[in-house]
């Protein structure tokens, strides 16, 4: 049974985050957050509290069962780009030159590798 984590309008770019997201993506959830644990990227302590989510959703679907026994692992892990806000700041001769300040909407999707057999 898998579980789902969103983060929505993250204010960092969807560049920035999916270099963080491809080094989780198929890790299992122990070795990912020693992974994000250890990242040297602002956006990974964001991610970490997303995986804890995904962990927690998952451990409030399957009661009494713990994540260690059941292999848990980072299904999917994805990144879409999210609104831009438009800006403009002053630029030479009375021009503006326009920024982007872009933001991200990120889905984790935990699982389990032992498939508990229903009799």
């Amino acid at each position: 049974m898998e579980a789902v984590a969103k983060l929505n309008n993250c204010p960092t770019s969807p560049r920035k985050m999916r270099l963080v997201v491809d080094l989780i993506r198929g890790e299992r959830v122990e070795k990912a957050l020693h992974i994000l644990k250890f990242t040297n990227k602002e956006v990974a302590i964001r991610v970490e509290k997303l995986l804890l989510s995904a962990i927690k959703n998952w451990e409030n679907k399957n009661e009494g069962a713990r994540p260690e026994e059941n292999q848990l692992y980072v299904k999917t892990a994805t990144v879409d780009g999210g609104r831009q806000l438009k800006r403009l700041r002053p630029a030479p001769q009375g021009r503006g030159y326009r920024i982007r300040k872009r933001s991200n909407h990120v889905t984790l999707v935990v699982d389990s590798k032992i498939q508990e057999t229903q009799n």
